[in-house]
């Protein structure tokens, strides 16, 4: 039977960083970065999960082609240039996908599966957890999905928006899933309730999101580098008595555009230079710490 909690929060009691073990990475670097790239299916029958452009004169006209096109561009090219910057380098990243991708757009899905990038469950559809009917059979779909391309379910899931309900970890837990990245709670893994098998919490980010940056924040194209040379300079020196986590998040439809993405490669060449850091994926995250 399913433990009742108050609150959702409840599922991961609060903990202070200070005065906790110290968690060590087997390289003896002190930092471990996860580069998470998210591809999605936008529907063009619906309403977009994210605009660029108002509806003319303020009234909404579906299909919406303008700002579902924005998106297209991102599978169609974007994902291609992000694609290549993360192959030329050598960095195997974490790949959060939509479950319909692995047949809507399956030359991505194929070309990351080559390349031995980690699938992590993203939904099946884009769009929020609580308003699907059974998010049960939604998430089941997406396994399958994945585990047809991979051969093998996903461990790591992050939900479309970071949108939960009460009973979401449960139904994830009961699907194989072991560890999320919608808790943005922490520098360190933690661990997070949920039954039948309690699941870790691997650190993402809200911050060194393209999404915030420039969708919602609308900075410069050279913000993402800038920003990201502050968070890994402090990261690094924080992580000296005890190994923290850093997530870089990025769409394809954002970071993959000829404006930003140079920033981007000239971003991952400071990571992949800087001695302390090591650039692991979500899983190999989440194996380290429960091995601590």
């Amino acid at each position: 039977m399913t433990k009742k909690y108050a609150l959702l929060s409840d599922r991961a009691p609060y903990s202070p960083i200070v005065g906790r073990p110290a968690l060590r990475l087997p390289s003896g670097k002190k930092l471990a970065v996860w580069v998470i790239v998210n591809v999605e299916h936008w529907t063009i029958a619906g309403a977009m999960p994210r605009t660029v452009l108002p509806p003319p004169m303020g009234q909404t006209l579906l299909p919406d082609l303008a700002n579902w096109s924005w998106h297209e561009y991102g599978m169609r090219v974007g994902f291609w240039r992000i694609f290549d910057a993360l192959k030329q380098r050598g960095i195997r990243p974490t790949m959060a996908v939509n479950g319909i991708v692995c047949s809507s757009y399956r030359p991505i899905a194929e070309a990351a599966h080559k390349e031995n990038w980690e699938f992590m469950g993203h939904g099946y559809l884009q769009g929020p957890m609580h308003r699907l009917e059974d998010q049960y059979r939604e998430i089941e779909k997406t396994v399958t999905a994945i585990k047809e391309i991979t051969g093998k379910g996903p461990v790591g899931w992050e939900s479309p928006g970071l949108t939960e309900t009460d009973t979401t970890l449960d139904y994830l837990s009961a699907n194989g899933i072991r560890y999320l990245a919608d808790w943005v709670i922490d520098d360190q893994p933690c661990w997070i309730e949920a039954e039948p098998q309690k699941m870790v919490s691997v650190p993402y980010t809200v911050e060194l999101n393209d999404i915030p940056v420039f969708a919602l924040q609308n900075h410069s194209s050279d913000e993402f580098y800038k920003r990201g040379v502050l968070q890994l300079e402090r990261m690094v020196k924080d992580s000296q008595t005890s190994t923290r986590v850093m997530a870089i998040s990025v769409h394809p439809y954002l970071t993959g555009v000829p404006h930003r993405i140079a920033a981007f490669e000239k971003f991952l060449d400071l990571v992949m230079q800087e001695k302390d850091a090591e650039i692991m994926t979500g899983e190999e995250i989440y194996r380290w710490f429960i091995g601590q």
